[in-house]
């Protein structure tokens, strides 16, 4: 029986595309709510406890407005993401900052909104330095861990940092924060990222064991303090109905036994505990709705609908499983193979392949769930496809645009070729030859 089912009926998602026709993504105001409750409670026993929503899953204000009233901070890792944030009046140590291979630039704008610069290499040090100018550096700093080899746990690996780009080797890590400390940095935190999409409820406390085992070497041997730790993120969600999914209040739980194990017993049970999760936090809670358009059979059966890769970029780029509800047919047995494609003159363009469903017709809607998370916001411009509109199912009914559908005239107006652009209905692009860097205040 499948488990998976869509948070809005048929009714509902056809009374919706006659405001705003399909494809369009929608987001589960009530849903995404539940399920920050949950995190909150999950990790109620570490009182500096701190979600860092990661803005590159989902960037739409109007979601990260619902995380704010729960307390959440931002997960940053762009100057755009760092714009997007100051926009929104969120700045000081409500913003991470995470990035890598990153230009001055970007570090002077975290540093002037107040951030918590996450560093990425022992180099950056002396960039971080060079892009604030002689300023102080702050009494708060992170450096990002890469513990290399195979990071396993109790029951199996997850994966092999060292195959990473990000972080700083253990012996980097002792290296930094004494030097972060001989220049006036009091306090230096510690992140890490080992695992993407993890279902298992062990990733987390297992990461964290290692994580606390550092955070006392840090102390002990640095002469840091150790202010929190950043689980960052990798907590992943079931996108296949037969797959289990993560229990936060387990998962949290087992990052408590750790804490209880290793920090407490150092003296260090002050130490607040963060995480940046994105998938986790939205993805169940966003669906892309899209219209079958047309059906065709040759050597396969095909079901061609009005969105693309250029709206759901993963399952062509990861051949990532995404479930798919044909609306009305909810129950109806799935007796009929189909690979569900979209319009870009891409082979690969497909949302699902061989993909068992009911029979559908022309005109039927398909809900592609698990959408919430990396979805849109991967999204791009191949063949001049446009990327579609975000909508809110709000708490109490309601349907609010919350990123209108993109126009012809979005796409052509970064167009700096004087006679074509006024035929397309666009002003001429001013020069983008080069960035400008932000102003300072």
């Amino acid at each position: 029986m499948e488990r998976k089912r869509p948070f809005a009926s048929r009714e509902r998602l056809e009374s919706i595309a006659t405001r705003y026709p399909t494809p369009f993504y929608l987001y589960d105001e009530k849903g995404l709510r539940a399920n920050l409750e949950r995190i909150l409670r999950a990790f109620s026993w570490n009182p500096g406890f701190r979600q860092f929503f990661a803005v590159k899953a989902t960037p739409n204000p109007a979601l990260i407005q619902i995380m704010r009233e729960y307390g959440c901070g931002v997960d940053c890792s762009s100057l755009t993401e760092l714009m997007l944030a100051e926009a929104m009046g969120i700045s000081g140590e409500d913003i991470m900052f995470s990035s890598n291979d990153t230009p001055l630039d970007e570090f002077a704008h975290a540093h002037r909104l107040g951030a918590i610069v996450n560093l990425d290499d022992i180099t950056h040090i002396d960039s971080f330095a060079e892009a604030i100018e002689g300023e102080a550096l702050p009494d708060t700093m992170s450096l990002r861990f890469n513990p290399g080899g195979d990071f396993s746990f109790a029951n199996g690996i997850f994966g092999r940092p060292e195959d990473a780009k990000f972080g700083l080797m253990e012996p980097q890590m002792l290296e930094a924060a004494r030097r972060l400390a001989s220049m006036g940095v009091r306090n230096v935190g510690i992140h890490a990222l080992l695992a993407s999409n993890t279902l298992t409820n062990e990733y987390y406390p297992a990461l964290a064991r290692r994580l606390f085992e550092l955070a006392v070497r840090l102390r002990a041997e640095a002469g840091v303090r150790v202010p929190f730790v950043n689980l960052s993120g990798g907590v992943g969600i079931a996108y296949r109905p037969e797959e289990e999914p993560n229990d936060i209040e387990a998962i949290g739980a087992g990052v408590r036994r750790a804490f209880d194990e290793v920090l407490v017993p150092a003296g260090m049970g002050d130490v607040a505990i963060f995480t940046e999760m994105g998938r986790f936090v939205t993805g169940p809670y966003g669906a892309l709705v899209t219209r079958v358009i047309h059906r065709k059979s040759t050597y396969h059966d095909y079901l061609g609908v009005d969105a693309c890769a250029a709206n759901l970029m993963r399952p062509m780029l990861y051949g990532a499983y995404h479930h798919i509800t044909v609306m009305g047919k909810e129950d109806e047995p799935a007796t009929h193979a189909y690979d569900v494609t979209g319009m870009l003159c891409e082979n690969s363009d497909r949302l699902a392949s061989d993909r068992a469903l009911p029979e559908v017709e022309v005109g039927d809607l398909l809900f592609v769930h698990d959408a919430g998370a990396h979805g849109h916001s991967m999204g791009y411009n191949y063949n001049g496809r446009l990327r579609s509109a975000e909508l809110l199912l709000q708490a109490d009914g309601g349907v609010r645009c919350i990123r209108r559908a993109e126009r012809p005239s979005d796409y052509f107006a970064t167009l700096d070729v004087l006679p074509i652009a006024p035929k397309l209905g666009v002003k001429p692009a001013a020069s983008s030859a080069a960035r400008p860097k932000p102003a300072r205040p």
